[in-house]
């Protein structure tokens, strides 16, 4: 009797394992901001205008959808999959990556996100959701061009400040650091990845770590 209690409570105990993941939520890699417009097939700046619980077409999977109407103001990447974008779509809840943006005072947002089969486009919690306001000038300015032309290197991660990186082609980068948050790892005329910085932006005028180098 007591092995019979003991089996039941153990698989009670897997049960609450397998459907806890479920319940705790969207979960994302930490990623530099490059990473982010590099790994996400469209990028745009937008003012979000109006939202509503998207029709019956618009469900993904079953689940309710939120339709955010948006004004386009800039596209930085993905001009070969849209031409225009009047509509962005999330989940409403959080917990299947669903992210909630402030409509009611038409904030102007840094927005990725990718094109589902039906051609809308998708941004979710993993995706860049920035308010354009709270973006350091150096991330303005890179968006130009200098994070697309960085997508050919790699960025890795540290556990410890002023770390080397390990190959040619990749940069090291400490996610506590702001001075590399702010840089563009870019191929220098010698074929190796390197941080670079924007010295006309007083906020990046400090030492990187053992691999960087000012862009003018």
């Amino acid at each position: 009797m007591e092995q019979v209690k003991v089996q039941l409570f153990l698989l009670i105990i897997l049960a609450l394992g397998i459907t806890a993941p479920m319940s705790e939520g969207c979960s994302c890699v930490h990623l530099h901001f490059q990473d982010h417009f590099c790994y996400s097939p469209i990028v745009f700046r937008a003012k979000v205008i109006g939202q509503k619980i998207a029709s019956l077409n618009y469900h993904l999977h079953g689940e309710k959808m939120i339709e955010y109407k948006i004004k386009l103001i800039k596209m930085f990447k993905g001009f070969d999959q849209v031409d225009t974008i009047q509509y962005i779509y999330t989940s409403v809840q959080e917990s299947l990556c669903g992210v909630t943006l402030d409509a009611k005072n038409k904030v102007q947002y840094l927005l990725s996100g990718h094109l589902s089969h039906e051609g809308k486009v998708l941004v979710e919690l993993c995706d860049i959701t920035e308010r354009w306001d709270n973006l350091l000038l150096a991330q303005k300015k890179n968006l130009k061009y200098r994070y697309q032309k960085g997508c050919e290197c790699k960025i890795s991660t540290c556990s410890k400040p002023r770390c080397r990186a390990m190959s040619a082609n990749e940069c090291a980068w400490y996610p506590y650091s702001r001075q590399t948050l702010q840089g563009v790892c870019m191929k220098r005329t010698n074929g190796t990845c390197n941080w670079y910085m924007d010295k006309s932006d007083s906020h990046t005028q400090h030492n990187v770590g053992q691999n960087s180098m000012a862009l003018h």
